[in-house]
């Protein structure tokens, strides 16, 4: 998932840090995804998807 996550980032031009002052989700909790640490959750998979405006399989699909 943070393969992914990691593209939008480099398309935006954008860093976690700035996606996590836009939406509320932690650097901290960015950075565990980044290292296997944490699985996110569902609502949180719903707002990067509104964020980035893509559709939330984006992020479930392998």
């Amino acid at each position: 998932m943070y393969e992914k996550f990691q593209s939008l980032l480099d398309k935006t031009n954008k860093t976690p840090y700035q996606v996590s002052k836009d939406t509320g989700i932690s650097t901290a909790t960015l950075s565990s995804w980044k290292n296997g640490v944490y699985v996110p959750k569902a609502d949180k998979l719903m707002i990067l998807a509104k964020y980035f405006d893509v559709p939330i399989e984006y992020f479930l699909e392998e």
